[in-house]
């Protein structure tokens, strides 16, 4: 929003407007300070029973959030509302988050972590990030193509990197987070990146943010694989059935939707889990390469 927050003394009074930064400011040890906390900040769950909620991340309780007397406000740009943020602007220092890929989502634990004397708690939980998303890229580079086609203890056969590039393509997949319209992710979203970062190819990377589609467009588009998210639509197995009626030629899992788009300490967690959701996506659409051999 263009403003320059600036703290007199570290802040002893914090609410927090997203999910994902809620539970970093308790990885952070941040316990005592924060005072409030929106109906969506279900991790951990002891803060969730026992935080004073404030609505939810898009209607919060401006009278509630004042008469709670905080010193800071922590929010996001897409999450929250303008409108509600430039209110409590009126009374109370925010902080504002813009995140849209991995690199913006450490960027802010570390300044979070400067806002509210945690820095060092916060540099190393950037370095464990990072530590545990390159193991991911040796898993996607695996997956970029070759996987969907070899088991990977044959992949390593494959010597050099542009060989695996340039013979194999990348699994073409589309993540749909809403229903009554379906909704999707493009590339210029949280989401998206960590889409990249697992070796998938978005059918939807080059649309902006959260596109309305058809069902029937991810059979234009050669879409091989679906993912239907946990969250914000809770989608269940009783979707994947109706779904693959119409897509019968699609692969559809459920996967969870916050290991996809929390942003904050949960990205320790991600990487674990992507990991495992590359082999389990390898398992479910792997097929033999026809008419090549590989070089033992």
């Amino acid at each position: 929003m263009g403003n320059v927050v600036e703290l007199d003394a570290l802040p002893k009074r914090i609410i927090s407007l997203v999910p994902s930064q809620t539970e970093l400011l308790y990885t952070l040890g941040l316990d005592d300070e924060v005072i409030g906390i929106t109906k969506f900040c279900i991790h951990p769950e002891h803060w969730f029973a026992n935080k004073t909620r404030i609505g939810g991340t898009k209607t919060i309780n401006i009278e509630k959030i004042k008469s709670l007397r905080p010193d800071l406000v922590i929010a996001n740009k897409e999450e929250n509302v303008k409108e509600q943020i430039g209110a409590l602007q009126e009374f109370v220092t925010v902080w504002l988050s813009d995140v849209n890929n991995l690199e913006d989502a450490l960027d802010m634990i570390e300044r979070i972590g400067s806002l509210t004397g945690r820095n060092e708690a916060a540099i190393k939980l950037v370095q464990q990030v990072k530590q545990s998303f390159e193991q991911i890229g040796v898993n996607a580079i695996k997956n970029n193509g070759i996987a969907q086609y070899l088991p990977l203890e044959n992949v390593e056969s494959i010597a050099s990197t542009d060989l695996r590039q340039h013979l194999y393509q990348p699994i073409k997949i589309a993540y749909v987070i809403w229903k009554n319209p379906y909704m999707t992710v493009g590339g210029d979203t949280f989401i998206g990146d960590m889409i990249r970062r697992c070796g998938f190819e978005n059918v939807f990377e080059e649309q902006h943010r959260y596109p309305i589609i058809e069902l029937q467009e991810l059979t234009d588009l050669d879409c091989r694989l679906l993912l239907l998210s946990s969250e914000p639509f809770p989608f269940t197995q009783k979707h994947i059935d109706a779904i693959q009626e119409q897509l019968p030629q699609v692969n559809i899992l459920l996967v969870d939707g916050e290991m996809f788009s929390w942003y904050g300490s949960r990205l320790v967690q991600s990487a674990s889990y992507f990991k495992q959701l590359i082999t389990q996506i390898q398992t479910l659409i792997n097929s033999p390469v026809k008419g090549f051999k590989l070089s033992q």
